[in-house]
């Protein structure tokens, strides 16, 4: 293992010829005028990684970075370490300081290790760090760190060294950034391997240069990158890792593998065999089930509603390994994992064919079979032999199965047979509909009188009953809240509401009866007004309104929460004799999978007015940006634009 270790020293002296200069010839090198507003700048980041036959790995870093202004090196004085000790080993080798002035000073500071922040989840992560000290503009930080081990702890064995072993024994991935929030002037990453270990690597979003060597009996692989520079995103594009340059390696044969593991690793371990409790509640549940469709709902939101999500160290066990039912069906509490589990030990209690999954919430995944997951959900085998998803994670007090918040998101079953990686399908805008329609009177005063009632289902239905979140006691107030925070002169007459209890039952539906006093101007010659659900009524629930549309060109995918439609109508009675309007003019858009379509029609003293908007899909390309951005400005048009009656 000395000897792999010399030559990889060797190897990456030569790979980037950082070796070749001094460290203050380096620092000397870099023009501040370069990275001017930015704080740090780092000279060079190294990793190398030696992988043994079992799997484990010893991963050495290597950085230098130089501080550019007093922010920097006010935030950038510690150096610091996550790990989980159930699982990693780490150690801060050596810390050095190089002045500005040409000092050195070599850091004897204790290394301390301390519990991770958190919160919700807390599994025993900690942090090593060693506290720098002053830092001026022109000093630079030199650390040496190693690392065993890997991010989740799972069971193990007696073997010292067995729980730094990755899940998947004698096999070895990595998902490499090499993307920065502070410029980077030379990033590498060496890897190690044994020849019979078949690496398959991909680099994404961008190029890397690269080099395989074959030195004294093993397979060397090199990736450097020079002049990482921080990307500026607009706003709502995709997570970094969809959209910036990294590499992801991976020894594993292909997803089929990694879903046989995932599955018998589970099944090994008995997660999901149902207590003889959990039967009988299971029984209890299911007397008023009349249908497969009936048991399914009726499974997925009682361990949605009924286990709180808070996960705390249960030692070994954690990661991949699924809790058993006993004790989550004891706790009532965990995380994603947990509640899959729960859902999948009740619905094989039922006589149900399921299964765990793993996903990725918030980013893609890739097709090299690399850990790119973070949630785990249930599978349910249908009678005609479809796969379902199932989340009960996503769906507390939410009205579908599986939430379309996921949608356009990878996903892996755990299948005794094996599969591919799947991808979410889209769901239909319908399925999250916003409606909101209107009566309303404007007198010869000015104010106006009506009915509104607003009806949400999906995802949208999930917005809306945020306000039902809390103390019952401030559900009215929450619903009130909506109309006085736009007229806090309004005069409520009365508001209605579905019962909340009942919410699988019905999708929410809440009616106001209102007057708002001087809401139009109305004299003898002019009237003007804007219909009272133009002006962005339950805004909240109608998340485009947040993008910015100064943005008239977009260069990458974004995203939207979920596919939407939104449908707006209401009825205006206006003071009568005013012959001649200033209408505004209907405005449309469409293109791909967002249409728009809005505007008035006066009869009259009647003013009818509409708009229909669909969004139909949570990931758009940077070509759906025009349709996108002109329905959002439609939409705020007629927002901003009053109606105008003369006599």
């Amino acid at each position: 293992m000395r000897n792999i270790i010399l030559l990889l020293f060797s190897l990456f002296a030569v790979a980037t010829g950082l070796r070749a200069q001094s460290v203050q010839q380096q620092l000397s090198a870099v023009s501040d005028a370069d990275y001017a507003g930015y704080d740090i700048v780092t000279l060079f980041d190294s990793t190398r990684v030696v992988m043994e036959e079992s799997g484990l790995s010893h991963v050495y870093g290597h950085v230098l970075y130089k501080v550019l202004t007093p922010a920097g090196g006010r935030d950038f004085n510690c150096v610091k370490m996550d790990y989980d000790p159930l699982s990693a080993y780490v150690e801060i080798r050596e810390v050095k300081v190089h002045r500005k002035s040409g000092l050195v000073e070599k850091i004897d500071n204790p290394v301390l290790d301390y519990p991770a922040p958190a919160r919700m989840i807390y599994w025993g992560a900690s942090q090593k760090m060693v506290a720098v000290g002053r830092l001026e503009p022109g000093d630079a930080v030199e650390y040496v760190t190693y690392k065993k081990g890997f991010t989740y702890a799972l069971l193990h064995d007696s073997d010292p060294d067995a729980k730094y072993i990755p899940p998947m024994r004698g096999h070895f991935y990595d998902i490499v950034p090499f993307w920065s929030h502070q410029p980077v002037r030379e990033k590498v990453y060496i890897l190690s391997v044994l020849p019979s270990k078949k690496l398959q690597y991909s680099v994404y979003n961008g190029t890397l240069q690269s080099s395989r060597k074959n030195v004294d009996g093993r397979v060397v692989y090199s990736f450097s990158k020079k002049e990482i520079m921080p990307m500026k995103k607009a706003p709502h594009t995709l997570a970094d890792n969809d959209v910036q340059t990294k590499l992801i390696l991976s020894t594993a044969e292909n997803w089929q593998a990694k879903s046989m593991w995932f599955y018998g690793v589970n099944e090994d371990y008995g997660s999901f065999v149902p207590t003889d409790e959990v039967k009988q509640k299971v029984a209890e549940l299911l007397r008023p089930a009349k249908s497969e469709n009936d048991s399914i709902y009726i499974l997925t939101h009682w361990v949605a509603d009924n286990m709180r999500y808070s996960g705390i160290s249960m030692g070994e066990g954690e990661g991949y390994t699924l809790h058993k039912c006993e004790m989550n069906f004891t706790d009532r509490c965990g995380v994603c994992k947990d509640k899959a589990g729960m859902l999948i030990a009740m619905l094989r209690a039922a006589g149900f064919q399921a299964y765990a999954a793993m996903t990725m919430a918030g980013e893609r995944i890739e097709d090299i079979p690399a850990d790119q997951f973070n949630h785990c959900v249930t599978v349910v085998k249908r009678r005609n032999g479809n796969y379902q998803l199932l989340d009960p994670t996503w769906v507390p007090g939410v009205r579908e199965l599986w939430s379309s918040a996921e949608q356009q998101q990878n996903y892996l079953m755990g299948l005794p047979q094996g599969a591919k990686l799947g991808l979410t399908p889209v769901s239909k805008a319908e399925n999250h509909y916003l409606k909101m329609s209107a009566t309303t009177k404007v007198n010869k005063k000015g104010a106006l009188s009506g009915t509104v009632t607003v009806t949400a289902e999906g995802q949208s239905d999930r917005t809306v009953r945020a306000l039902f979140r809390g103390r019952r006691s401030e559900w009215r107030a929450n619903v009130e809240r909506q109309l006085f925070s736009l007229y806090p002169n309004a005069k409520l007459q009365s508001v209605k509401y579905t019962d909340e209890d009942r919410y699988l039952e019905q999708p929410v539906s809440i009616t106001y009866r209102f007057v708002i006093p001087d809401y139009a101007t109305v004299t003898d010659n002019v009237v003007i007004v804007t219909p009272f659900l133009a002006k962005g009524f339950y805004k909240f629930a109608m998340p485009h309104l947040s993008y910015d549309t100064s943005l008239e060109t977009r260069t990458m995918p974004f995203s939207d929460r979920c596919s939407r439609l939104v449908q707006i109508s209401e009825t205006m009675t206006l003071p009568p004799g005013y012959t001649s309007a200033q209408v505004p003019k209907a405005r449309t858009a469409t293109g791909g999978a967002v249409t728009f379509d809005g505007g008035y029609k006066l009869q009259s003293s009647v003013l009818q007015f509409h708009e229909n908007i669909r969004f139909g899909k949570r990931i758009y390309e940077a070509e759906d940006w025009p349709s996108y951005r002109q329905a959002v400005m439609n939409q705020e048009f007629f927002m901003n634009t009053p109606v105008v009656l003369s006599r």
